[in-house]
């Protein structure tokens, strides 16, 4: 119990010790012992003439004390000692009633503060309970931003096991260095004695030997696909990066082009090694917004599917000028017949060993794949073929020699599962799978310089080594 519940006990308890000693004391200071009587019995028993006499006392509701009193006569001496006993008596009374009215006062006074502590008391066990509630809101809060946080990383694990990956081949690649440096250490304590400026000449011989050897190499049939080799992440999940397959060995400059529309800004880089660190060498800006992300650099320029449109725009990075630009008859556009993605990728342009093409469908041909070889500097359609397979069905698909190989998917376990020659007017069904690493492929096409294909992967530029199979000219042949 508080401090002014424990005064008002108190003071509660002394009133009840008050009524109960003047219910039993008073009768006897003024000469009577006897108890509570009727009001006929006090008429009978009790003279006036006999004195100041007591013969009833009592409690009211209230706890005060009542005494009921006969007078005597008035000729009776008013010096009488009980007389005087009962004034005293009186007097006492009174100053006991003045001292319980103060005490009444202070036990309303003290009721009051502890009704008002009561009320505070509510009050705060109020704000508690509202602590309480804000704090577990505030749990709730931190746990989901947390989560959040947690699924904002998750997407970094494949990432992640790629670089563990990569440890592990540059592991290896350390330890076949070593190898090597040991064996040609050997090596040349085999054969110190030959002369240095004879071994040099010898391997100049073989590496012509090699180059006319390859120079004897027709187009091949693909094989094989094997990788990615990851050289970048950056950009959103679609975009193209290409080179150019006719540009000199000297010559590998990188351009890059984010997303798949709104876009004009095209990036340029000296170098593969300047693409991967960042060193931007030049930034062009179009004349018109692309659509999709199957552009080609192709001799020096870069052609693209103008946006909204079924227009091929040929640009010049030399001269910063459209250079040409003409409507690929019938074509769908804007996402009319896409690849399985989307992204305005209706009209696919893309270049091989015999030259440029353009990919694409139309109304005539229900939807199916249209294949029509471009003049590079006029861009009339030179033949076009039209095969049985659905656009909308195709992942990808790009041109090696002549041949259109398509796949089934863009995104994990997408395989190449079409083939249509154009030398024969044939097709067959194939199935060549490679590795989508990053789950999501926007972009796949082929260089004929580097025999690889260039990929977005979700926001990873990536590398495929393709494997041809080849059939080696000789002299004999004609």
């Amino acid at each position: 119990m508080s401090p002014p519940l424990l005064k008002l006990g108190a003071v509660l308890s002394t009133m009840a010790m008050i009524s109960n000693w003047m219910s039993q004391t008073l009768p006897s200071l003024v000469g009577l012992n006897t108890t509570r009587i009727t009001t006929s019995d006090a008429l009978t028993q009790i003279s006036p003439k006999e004195g100041w006499q007591v013969y009833s006392s009592a409690q009211d509701p209230d706890g005060r004390c009542i005494c009921t009193v006969v007078a005597p006569e008035q000729n009776l001496c008013s010096r009488d000692a009980k007389s005087r006993q009962l004034r005293q008596l009186l007097e006492k009374v009174q100053n006991m009633s003045q001292s319980i009215e103060v005490l009444n006062l202070r036990t309303q006074r003290d009721f009051q503060y502890v009704l008002k502590m009561e009320t505070q008391m509510k009050g705060l066990k109020a704000k508690f309970r509202q602590i309480e509630d804000d704090r577990k809101t505030l749990m709730t809060k931190h746990f989901q931003e947390l989560k959040e946080k947690m699924d904002e990383l998750l997407p970094l694990i494949p990432v992640l096991e790629q670089y563990k990956t990569d440890a592990k081949l540059i592991t290896q690649f350390k330890e076949e260095i070593r190898n090597l440096s040991t064996v040609l250490t050997g090596i040349q304590e085999e054969i110190g004695a030959y002369d240095y400026e004879e071994l040099h000449q010898r391997v100049v011989n073989l590496e012509t030997r090699l180059r006319d050897c390859m120079k004897k190499l027709t187009c091949g049939k693909l094989m094989k696909i094997t990788g990615p080799i990851t050289v970048k992440i950056s950009g959103t999940r679609f975009g193209a990066w290409m080179t150019d397959p006719l540009a000199s060995e000297k010559n590998n400059r990188v351009w890059y082009m984010d997303s798949y529309t709104n876009n004009k800004i095209v990036r340029e880089y000296k170098s593969i090694a300047d693409f991967v660190s960042g060193a931007e060498s030049r930034t062009y800006n179009l004349p018109f917004k692309w659509a999709g992300t199957n552009h080609v650099v192709y001799n020096g320029s870069l052609y693209f599917n103008k946006y909204q449109s079924n227009i091929i725009i040929k640009y010049s990075f030399d001269t910063g000028r459209v250079l040409a630009q003409r409507s690929l008859e019938y074509a769908g556009f804007h996402n009319v017949y896409p690849y399985t993605w989307g992204g305005f990728s209706d009209i696919d342009l893309m270049a091989d060993e015999i030259g440029l093409w353009a990919v694409y469908a139309t109304n005539q041909n229900a939807g199916n794949i249209v294949i029509s070889q471009l003049n590079q500097d006029t861009l009339e359609v030179l033949k076009s073929w039209s095969t049985g397979y659905p656009k909308r069905s195709a992942g990808e698909s790009f041109m090696i020699c002549g041949t259109l190989y398509v796949t089934n998917s863009h995104l994990t376990g997408a395989k190449v599962y079409y083939s249509y020659s154009t030398k024969t007017s044939t097709y067959e069904y194939t199935d060549i799978p490679f590795h989508n690493q990053y789950f999501h492929i926007s972009m796949l096409d082929y260089n004929a310089r580097d025999r690889a294909l260039y990929a977005w992967n979700n926001g990873h530029q990536v590398l495929f080594n393709v494997t041809l199979f080849h059939i080696i000219k000789t002299e004999d042949d004609t």
